[in-house]
């Protein structure tokens, strides 16, 4: 299975540099066309309440600019989103995503510093996963020249968090060490690249048994995420270490707390262990609840813990934060451009395939990013299985379970 895993990111990196030279600025479109593709979550729950339909093409407000679409990124947030597993869900039908890239295709009025024809990166608060999407300009970034659509889908959202978590809240500097879960997912992987740029860092990954053989030369250390790690690393660290990076929660919370040495930091991004099965399950939000320790501030006093969270998006779309996110967006695109961090891209999907790439990332398969090719066609092996949806998603829920029949299913096309 890790020789899988790296075989198909090994072949998404040749399909991703062999269609380097045919990536144009065309944004050419049939004048009549007033209708895109997009991918609609009809109502929460499973994964039959998604399709790909058409919707009406935005056009750019003041101070926005409209983007055709080449790539998105899919997130386990979106499977969250699916589930109505978040604070506060927007209503649906929704178009759901948060990040993509393009092709400028118009700008708003009053909108500067963006051309027709530009290539660039979006954040977005819902509504990524279209053919079109206009978004205000401050959440929208040049691309590099040398960077691909597929590369860019894959930056955004994951860098700047792992940035913003190591060097804005924890403070990385040299001689650090860092736990981070979920090792081989895409902001693991961002996590330890952008570890390697400070000297002498020793990073302590956890991750799957069986991504073990792709990603152990992006770590110091490589722990199964089934065993007894935290004895494990004390073994090598008896004190500890300086910075947890938690997408996980649940129990892992309180194991990743005893770690800490004292002035170290603990961040919390995510809580993907309270996703267990296709649909929200109640029982699973509340297990994960009370396995997480219960913080006790005078505790935190005496030991000089800290403790942390960190939402990217609510940053960014909730707090006013763009101007920060894009001074550390500058800071990376450097990095970038130095040759010092790449994305890592597992996979490329249809829109149409939108399920089956859920279900990699539900079933923890994926090492780097899952991408959205917004011009990629659907396999005949999934076409039958992607077409339109009624609005009520009246379809059978697909098993839970392991599914060997779509781990059979060629990811990559």
């Amino acid at each position: 299975m890790a020789k899988e895993g790296a075989d198909m990111t090994e072949e998404t990196e040749y399909m991703i540099d062999r269609n380097a030279g045919k990536e144009g600025v065309s944004v050419e479109s049939p004048s009549n066309a007033k209708e895109m593709r997009a991918v609609v979550l009809a109502g929460f729950g499973g994964l039959n309440k998604l399709r790909v339909t058409k919707k009406a093409m935005p056009e750019p407000q003041n101070g926005e600019v409209k983007i055709r679409v080449k790539a998105c990124g899919l997130n386990f947030l979106d499977l969250m989103v699916r589930q109505g597993n978040i604070d506060n869900p927007p209503k649906t039908p929704l178009v759901p995503g948060f990040e993509c890239c393009g092709i400028v295709e118009s700008v708003g009025e009053n909108t500067q510093g963006f051309e027709i024809g530009d290539r660039v990166m979006a954040f977005m608060n819902y509504n990524a996963w279209a053919e079109v999407v206009c978004t205000p300009v401050d959440f929208v970034y040049k691309m590099p020249d040398e960077m691909m659509f597929a590369e860019a889908a894959a930056f955004s959202l994951n860098f700047v968090a792992a940035y913003m978590m190591l060097f804005e809240v924890a403070k990385l500097r040299e001689g650090m060490s860092v736990l981070v879960h979920s090792a081989g997912g895409a902001v693991g992987q961002a996590v330890a690249q952008l570890c390697s740029t400070v000297p002498n860092i020793t990073v302590f990954g956890i991750a799957s048994c069986f991504k073990h053989a792709s990603i152990k030369d992006s770590v110091t250390h490589l722990f199964d995420r089934n065993t007894d790690y935290i004895q494990e690393i004390k073994k090598i660290s008896p004190d500890g270490v300086d910075i947890v990076l938690d997408c996980l929660c649940g129990e892992n919370t309180g194991k990743s707390l005893s770690l800490l040495k004292p002035l170290g930091t603990y961040i919390l991004y995510g809580a993907s262990n309270m996703v267990t099965g296709e649909t929200r399950s109640f029982f699973s939000f509340a297990k994960s609840w009370w396995q997480v320790e219960k913080v006790n501030p005078i505790k935190l006093y005496e030991e000089n813990k800290v403790i942390a969270g960190f939402s990217l998006l609510n940053l960014l779309f909730k707090q006013g934060g763009y101007n920060l996110v894009k001074s550390v967006m500058n800071k990376l695109l450097s990095l970038y451009e130095q040759k010092k961090i790449r994305p890592l891209v597992d996979s490329l999907w249809a829109l149409e395939e939108v399920k089956e790439a859920m279900q990699r990332i539900h079933d923890r398969g994926n090492i780097g990013k899952l991408i959205l090719d917004v011009e990629k066609s659907p396999t005949p092996l999934m076409a039958n299985d992607s077409t339109e949806t009624s609005e009520a998603g009246e379809e059978e829920e697909e098993p839970e379970g392991d599914n060997d029949s779509k781990e059979r299913m060629p990811f990559i096309h």
